[in-house]
């Protein structure tokens, strides 16, 4: 699930990029060098509506992925916790007998 939130930004963050560097800010912009297709498509004010609620969509589209995906992440760490205080006996361990002497003590046969 989790590499599945790791595409999705991706994908998202590459689509941001692009609308980003298609706008026409004062500068210029990449917009003139694809031939104003997007102009000639949708005329020059909705275009560049288009692309600013573009940005805020993807751009918040990147942001709840990345506040999301953290959820998803497995919790090995508390299990491993859970699993050592289950194995604790609280019942008193006997202690093994000693083993019997076998050795004739000294003067005895």
């Amino acid at each position: 699930m989790l590499a599945l939130f790791g595409i999705l930004i991706i994908i998202a963050s590459i689509i941001l990029g692009f609308i980003v560097l298609i706008q026409n800010p004062k500068g210029g912009g990449l917009s003139g060098t694809f031939g104003g297709v997007g102009n000639q498509l949708m005329g020059v004010k909705q275009t560049t509506d288009v692309l600013e609620k573009g940005t805020w969509i993807f751009a918040a589209i990147v942001g709840i992925l990345c506040l999301a995906s953290p959820a998803f992440i497995p919790k090995e760490g508390a299990n491993k916790g859970d699993d050592l205080i289950k194995g604790i006996s609280t019942t008193p361990q006997q202690k093994a007998a000693a083993p019997a002497n076998t050795t004739p003590l000294p003067g005895t046969k």
